[in-house]
C-alpha cells in the first residue's frame, strides 16, 4: 500500500495502528486526532487507505467515514466498539466501508485493509472508465451536432456529413473531435 492514513483521538491508539502498518510495507503513514483535522488532511493527499478508530474527539467518526468512502477513492476501515458494530455497519456499509470490532484481531485487521485498499483500487479504474467513456460520449454529441449543421446550412444527407467529417479527419490526421469543433465555430458562431 502506497499511502495510509491513521484516524485516532487517543496517541496509544493512533501508536498501535501505525506500528501495525508499518509492519505491513505501508510506504507512506500519516495520523490524523480529529475528523477536522483528517478531512483537511485528505484534501491534501491521495491516500489508498483510511484507517478510522471510533470514537473520535469531535465526532464520533462514522459520518468521516462516510464522507471518505464517498467523495474519495481511499478505501475506509472504521474500528468500533463490538456493542456498536451492528448499528454502525448498519449505517455505513451501504457507502462501501468496511466496520471492524473492537478488541482488534490483527489478522481481520489486516484482511479488512487489504479488502478496502482493493475496493478503493477497483473504484479508481471505474473512475477512469467512466470518465473515459464521458469524454466519448461528448466527441458523438459534438460530432452530431457537426453532423446537424452540415446538413442545415451545406444541404448534406447525414450519410454524406458523416463521410465529410470522417474524410476531413483522415486528410488532415486530426481527431474526428477537432473536424467536428470546427465546424461548429464555423456554422455556430456565425
Amino acid at each position: 500500500m502506497e499511502q495510509v492514513l491513521v484516524v485516532s483521538s487517543t496517541e496509544k491508539s493512533q501508536k498501535y495502528f501505525l506500528d501495525f502498518l508499518g509492519t505491513h510495507a505501508v510506504k507512506s503513514l500519516s495520523s490524523a486526532a480529529t475528523g477536522g483535522e483528517a478531512r483537511r488532511t485528505v484534501m491534501q493527499h491521495d491516500y489508498e487507505l483510511v484507517i478510522i478508530n471510533a470514537p473520535l474527539k469531535d465526532e464520533f467518526g462514522h459520518e468521516l467515514a462516510t464522507d471518505l468512502a464517498e467523495k474519495t477513492k481511499a478505501g475506509v476501515v472504521l474500528v468500533v466498539k463490538a456493542e456498536l458494530y451492528e448499528t454502525v455497519s448498519a449505517k455505513v456499509e451501504a457507502s462501501g466501508v468496511i466496520v471492524a470490532q473492537k478488541p482488534i484481531n490483527r489478522m481481520l485487521l489486516y484482511q479488512s485493509m487489504r479488502i478496502a485498499a482493493a475496493a478503493g483500487r477497483r473504484l479508481e479504474a471505474l473512475q477512469k472508465e467512466n470518465q473515459k467513456l464521458q469524454k466519448k460520449i461528448h466527441e458523438l454529441q459534438l460530432v452530431g451536432r457537426a453532423k446537424c449543421a452540415l446538413v442545415q446550412y451545406r444541404h448534406l444527407t447525414e450519410q454524406e456529413a458523416h463521410r465529410y467529417i470522417e474524410k476531413q479527419a483522415m486528410d488532415q490526421r486530426v481527431p474526428r473531435l477537432d473536424i467536428a469543433e470546427d465546424i461548429l465555430h464555423t456554422y455556430e458562431d456565425a
